[in-house]
């Protein structure tokens, strides 16, 4: 049984655990047939061309966990950002682990989607924003519409901030030969309102993971939202995020990706512009070896005048590592006075590396000013020999080098101990101790 059959006849078994009475079951039924039909997704699409899923289909992945594998705090902390104080979701195989997150209902809530979508006292919530956003027909995410049950509920009303960030964590334990996780998360800011958001993949095993992960976020007229993705898994666990993201009049998303490790990291990120004046951010930083594989693919649909985004993604691929951008900019005949930039810039340390990168434009509107580009190189021969004549070493001189490529990036993020850990997670990467942050 391939892996589609084995999840199609899962969806049985899970129906029999749910309430079939709820008005999700039939969002998740209807889902399941668009599976079904459309299955997974192919290099024979344009949008997979370059990313095969082909050995992860061949895999034996158990659907649900049979037991929570407890975890004590000192086993994962260095997987949180412990150097500030936060609101934590965590679940461990799949399973919300109360011993190891601070949810809270004080002026925000910050919860389970498992109790949102089941409890009355947020079925006004749900009814609105629940899979409204999310794609009807990309395969992957109506595969974990399907089976949504689990993840983040994240509610800021009108004039609320949280008072501290938010952390969702997954954490895989190897209780399983082979885990697929398809967790499902819902923020929703209302006006006026803020919120920051770390979220982290982490498998604690050599067993295979896959994760099959969607978020759907809400911004409300003049709301703000930082999102930051980090990803620095295992060379057995594999992730494919879909986030979709609805702005309003004068909102601003930022969502920075910051992509360090795993065997297969597929990227889908959505932003849909149905106001005026919002600003859309995505910044992107990737340093891989080995075999490794991310593959980002963004869209940005300015609908309404008037409104800004920016892209900006770097990376850095060594061994055999294999990178794909493909970045779409879509704008709309009534969007005018539109400023729109995407940009991404790759070095390649190594022969055997790959980048594969396709900037896109598709405009019906006459008074824009929008601007895209790629570059792909090698680092600078001549500024690694001036930083050599001046007494620093190869390795470290090359190391600064690349650093300094990917500072813009890293300087728009907002939590300065979030900073402080990209930094030293990038000098891990490089192999070097710089001794200083950017």
């Amino acid at each position: 049984m391939d892996l589609k059959d084995k999840l199609i006849s899962s969806f049985m078994a899970f129906e029999n655990n749910v309430d079939v009475e709820h008005p999700v079951h039939d969002v998740r039924a209807e889902a399941m047939k668009n599976f079904e039909k459309k299955g997974f997704p192919s290099k024979k699409e344009e949008a997979w061309k370059y990313t095969s899923l082909n050995s992860l289909q061949k895999t034996n992945f158990s659907i649900f966990p049979k037991e929570e594998n407890a975890l004590e705090y000192k086993e994962v902390k260095k997987y949180f950002l412990h150097e500030i104080d936060t609101y934590k979701i965590v679940f461990i195989d799949g399973i919300y682990s109360s011993y190891l997150s601070e949810t809270t209902h004080d002026g925000v809530d910050i919860c389970l989607m498992s109790s949102a979508l089941t409890k009355p006292m947020y079925k006004q919530v749900i009814d609105v924003y629940f899979n409204k956003v999310a794609s009807k027909d990309e395969s992957l995410t109506t595969l974990n519409t399907a089976f949504s049950r689990e993840g983040a509920y994240i509610y800021i009303p009108k004039n609320k901030m949280p008072k501290k960030p938010i952390e969702i964590l997954h954490l895989a334990t190897g209780n399983e030969a082979s885990l697929m996780l398809q967790p499902r998360n819902l923020v929703v800011v209302e006006e006026n309102a803020e919120v920051q958001i770390i979220e982290r993949h982490q498998s604690l095993t050599t067993n295979e993971v896959l994760t099959n992960s969607v978020t759907e976020i809400f911004a409300a007229e003049n709301g703000i939202v930082d999102y930051y993705k980090i990803q620095n898994d295992a060379s057995t666990a594999s992730l494919i995020d879909n986030t979709y993201i609805n702005q309003k009049d004068k909102s601003v998303v930022k969502v920075h990706t910051f992509s360090f490790g795993g065997k297969l990291i597929r990227n889908n990120l959505n932003f849909y512009q149905n106001g005026e004046y919002i600003d859309s951010t995505m910044k992107g930083v990737t340093i891989l070896g080995d075999k490794q594989h991310v593959d980002h693919h963004t869209l940005v649909h300015h609908i309404e005048p008037n409104c800004e985004s920016h892209q900006d993604y770097k990376g850095i691929y060594g061994d055999s590592a294999t990178g794909v951008f493909n970045g779409k900019i879509i704008v709309d005949k009534i969007a005018q006075k539109t400023n729109a930039f995407q940009q991404n810039n790759n070095i390649l340390v190594s022969d055997k590396a790959t980048i594969n990168t396709k900037p896109q434009l598709e405009i019906f509107a006459d008074d824009v000013k929008c601007s895209h580009g790629c570059t792909i190189g090698q680092l600078d021969e001549e500024a690694l020999f001036y930083l050599q004549t001046r007494g620093i070493p190869k390795k470290e001189a090359r190391a600064l080098l690349m650093y300094a490529f990917a500072n813009n990036v890293l300087s728009s993020v907002r939590i300065p101990e979030l900073k402080t850990r990209i930094n030293k997670l990038i000098a891990n990467k490089l192999g070097v101790n710089l001794g200083f942050n950017l």
